[in-house]
């Protein structure tokens, strides 16, 4: 008997503690009993003062309180926005997939695609100023295709979004940059004489980017590389499309090794 008691005294001293500890986290909830407009004013305010863990918090709390109300849907497109400027592109990229995949009707649906094209446009950014010393021949532009795709769609989905014209102009420049790598790329298998390597990555840069000044590149790329390999006949119709649309060009004479500002897509 006298083993048993201190026992039960223990038992309940600890459930006495846990149960205290849960009530003061419950109490120190100031958003308990918050309305739902609170909470998205309050939300909103904190994103505006760049506090976006708190933010997010305010809206993850929101969306779980009032899943049905009128804020809630919309808490998911701000957490994804939140997540975007807090440096967490992972996370946005989830959020904004959730939202669309649960909500492919909603009025800012276009707004959901042009935010995951910029989460990927600025994901693309530190793989495009990286250094040229680095053996880019392994390096994935994973980042910059999907943000052209995701800009793609929104302009051929929603060509009259007010989001619309800033896609077209970053699709640009991603058109640029992707050309850029491809022929960066090139360059590096023929430095290290995988010719025919370099000439294919030539082709791959005409067929996919035709439309960017890079293509003149590609070409006196794909004419040296030929003429290494010794495949006189693609070598010389390398040089006559270079010179039919590019009737100035003097890419045949410069060093084809000098590469020296590849991420630069203007």
């Amino acid at each position: 008997m006298y083993k048993i008691l201190p026992r039960i005294l223990v038992s309940a001293l600890l459930f006495s503690l846990m149960v205290g500890c849960a009530n003061t986290g419950t109490t120190n909830d100031e958003t308990k009993d918050w309305s739902a407009d609170k909470l998205f004013s309050e939300a909103k305010s904190q994103q505006g003062s760049r506090d976006y863990t708190k933010s997010t918090q305010y809206f993850e709390r929101l969306e779980a309180r009032y899943p049905y109300g009128k804020y809630a849907q919309q808490a998911q497109l701000e957490i994804a926005y939140n997540h975007y400027k807090d440096q967490e592109p992972a996370l946005a990229l989830a959020s904004i997939e959730r939202f669309m995949k649960q909500n492919p009707a909603h009025p800012s649906l276009d707004y959901a695609m042009y935010l995951k094209g910029l989460v990927n446009f600025n994901e693309s950014q530190g793989f495009l100023s990286a250094l040229s010393k680095q053996d880019m021949s392994e390096r994935d532009p994973r980042a910059a295709k999907e943000s052209f795709m995701a800009f793609r769609e929104l302009i051929v989905r929603f060509p009259d979004s007010k989001y619309s014209r800033d896609a077209q102009l970053r699709m640009g420049y991603l058109l640029g940059a992707m050309a850029n790598y491809e022929l960066h790329v090139g360059r590096y298998y023929y430095k290290r004489g995988a010719y025919l390597a370099a000439a294919n990555r030539g082709k791959a840069l005409i067929d996919n980017y035709s439309n960017t000044k890079q293509v003149e590149g590609a070409l006196a790329l794909m004419y040296h590389a030929y003429n290494k390999l010794g495949m006189t006949d693609y070598r010389d119709d390398a040089k006559r499309v270079l010179l039919k649309n590019f009737p100035n060009s003097t890419a045949l004479e410069q060093d084809i090794l000098s590469d020296p500002y590849w991420w630069a897509p203007i």
